[in-house]
């Protein structure tokens, strides 16, 4: 039966073409729209790591006070040095990492090419299994590198090709910032995005680092912050040098701890409170300092990762895509009641009102699948200007991927035949004799 209502459609596409290719080319555009802004939206707002998030959690500590303008709701982002080198010597989590952005000058050594400026993070050994890195060659340094200070290094995939020809340059020197560091290991293709770890410093999208290096070793060649640096208040009381930063009440170190179950997240709430009551006995906090403890995916939504030019292009193209639907039924609608005749001899016939109710959804459902696959092309076309409305490092994260295809020819068919179920209603319920007598 339903190869009988297709020929039916196709019959009645052969009459009125240029009424049906209307319709095609508006839920095509329609569509190509909304998947072409979805596409970029999901590339954003995905779970960097959908397998381990309910176990990365963000913990917050208010050393500003209200006075700076603390409140539960907003805490600082990061945390102090000595905050946050007081939750590492604790290891109350099962791993943790305090973690910097740093800008640093690689130096070639090969005399062939000059020097240029890197992007990296200072970090933990503990950041690498926390975030499941993968490597290419390699691994990342030990806990007794991060005590004993080393002059370690992990470098990218990107890094490793540029410096030394993409060769395994596990154990080789390279020299950043004029210091001499030994390559442990090199990053392979992995680059979670958003870069959830630091999006607090506005740097959620983009390439991946160039390298990582020993949070204590970068401390101790007074490495500073690529990142943002609030001492609010205290900045006049900040006493000088490196040690009068490491000292002050400046957050800028962000921190990360791995809880693997509920009893975990509340023994690391409970021993929070600890530390901050400990604090307000010493003397540092003269008020009720407050404590947080965000998980992954509510510290990107806190943070506000997903930027808003993606959630309001996905507004303005659902709506465009509602308004396409609206056309489409008017369309639809006018194209039915022109075959009024037609259908008043078929129930004359004895077609019942079912039978012609699924002939007209049928030959929508035909009207949205020719609009699916107009619409690929065209969603395949938008994603090559995605750079013109979106930040560059925001819009080449969109891929037109196999789950994609499906989900532009789904949503097709089914928005013409949802605008095709009021037109089919009514052709369902044309009146036989009227029409047998009107001819």
């Amino acid at each position: 039966m339903f190869a009988y209502y297709m020929q039916l459609a196709l019959r009645s596409f052969r009459r009125s073409p240029g009424l049906t290719m209307l319709m095609v080319v508006i839920m095509g555009v329609g569509v190509a729209a909304s998947m072409t802004t979805y596409a970029v939206f999901r590339a954003v707002s995905g779970n960097p790591l959908p397998d381990k998030s309910a176990q990365l959690f963000v913990p917050q500590i208010d050393n500003l006070g209200p006075q700076n303008g603390s409140t539960h709701n907003h805490l600082p982002d990061a945390l102090t040095y000595r905050d946050a080198m007081a939750l590492m010597h604790a290891r109350v989590a099962k791993r943790q990492t305090a973690i910097y952005p740093v800008l640093e000058n690689v130096i070639p050594q090969d005399g062939t090419h000059r020097p240029f400026a890197a992007n990296g993070y200072a970090a933990y050994a503990d950041f690498f299994p926390m975030f499941e890195a993968t490597f290419l060659y390699g691994n990342g340094w030990s806990d007794d590198d991060d005590q004993s200070q080393a002059n370690v290094i992990v470098i990218s995939q990107r890094l490793n090709q540029q410096v030394y020809g993409g060769v395994n340059s596990v154990g080789r020197a390279l020299n950043v910032d004029g210091h001499d560091y030994r390559v442990v290991g090199v990053i392979d293709d992995w680059n979670p995005q958003p870069r959830f770890y630091d999006v607090n410093n506005s740097t959620g999208f983009g390439d991946a680092p160039d390298f990582y290096l020993s949070f204590t070793r970068a401390i101790a060649t007074q490495t500073g912050s690529n990142g943002n640096n609030s001492c609010a208040g205290s900045i006049h009381s900040l006493a000088p040098g490196w040690d009068g930063w490491l000292r002050s009440e400046c957050v800028w170190a962000s921190f990360w701890v791995e809880l693997p179950d509920a009893s975990a997240v509340q023994r690391y709430n409970q021993f929070l409170s600890g530390y901050v009551a400990e604090q307000q006995r010493s003397g540092r906090f003269h008020w009720r300092a407050d404590t947080k403890l965000f998980t992954l995916t509510d510290w990107l939504d806190h943070e506000g990762a997903v930027p808003p030019e993606t959630k309001v292009s996905l507004l303005v193209a659902a709506g465009f895509l509602l308004v396409c639907l609206v056309n489409t039924v008017g369309l639809l609608l006018a194209k039915i009641m022109r075959r009024a005749g037609e259908i008043g001899v078929r129930r004359a016939l004895g077609a019942s009102r079912g039978a012609i109710y699924r002939q007209f959804v049928a030959e929508a459902a035909a009207v949205g699948m020719a609009g699916g696959l107009l619409g690929l092309s065209l969603t395949a076309l938008g994603m090559l200007g995605t750079d013109l409305l979106f930040d560059p490092a925001i819009a080449k994260l969109a891929r037109l991927t196999p789950a994609l295809v499906l989900l532009t020819v789904f949503v097709a068919m089914l928005a013409t035949v949802i605008a095709a179920l009021y037109p089919a209603w009514r052709a369902a319920h044309v009146q036989p004799s009227l029409q047998l007598k009107s001819q």
